[in-house]
């Protein structure tokens, strides 16, 4: 499969959208409904207004098949380095398993070398053991125990 890749545009907010809500866990948080929620245009447009995110889709024959965001995090650790930071990892269900997500990977992994960071990093919710299973597949290490606070 031949795959591209492109930064979203607004136009490609629905189909996005749609994409994080086509999961169990995604199902239970996102609202995909036309017109999209306001709040989904607004994070799209903070998104794409920042130098340090890219929100990208991955595409094949001019149809949309995934998409993913990156966010590049300046801190001093490590004499001022530059971690990648990649979120909203979703492939559309009709083309899991085709080898997509690996792909889209190694896009991801790629893009991040040129942005200049040292390291890729990711979390994975605990209900999707097979989402582990296929990061640790790609090369990621379980090397960290995150944390999260609620504060809404």
């Amino acid at each position: 499969m031949n795959l591209t890749y492109r930064l979203a545009t607004e136009a490609d907010l629905p189909e996005i959208v749609s994409m994080l809500a086509d999961d169990k866990l995604g199902a239970t948080r996102e609202t995909f409904q036309e017109p999209l929620p306001m709040a989904y245009l607004e994070a799209f447009r903070s998104i794409t207004n920042d130098k340090q995110q890219e929100l990208t889709v991955v595409e094949a024959d001019g149809v949309i098949l995934a998409t993913f965001q990156l966010t590049f995090i300046q801190y001093l650790t490590y004499r001022g380095s530059i971690r990648a930071q990649i979120e909203a990892v979703r492939v559309k269900s009709t083309h899991r398993g085709q080898g997509v997500g690996t792909e889209l990977f190694q896009y991801a992994i790629q893009r991040a070398r040129e942005k200049g960071a040292h390291i890729l990093q990711l979390t994975t919710d605990k209900k999707r053991p097979e989402a582990k299973r296929f990061y640790i597949s790609l090369g990621f290490v379980d090397s960290h125990e995150g944390m999260k606070l609620a504060i809404s």
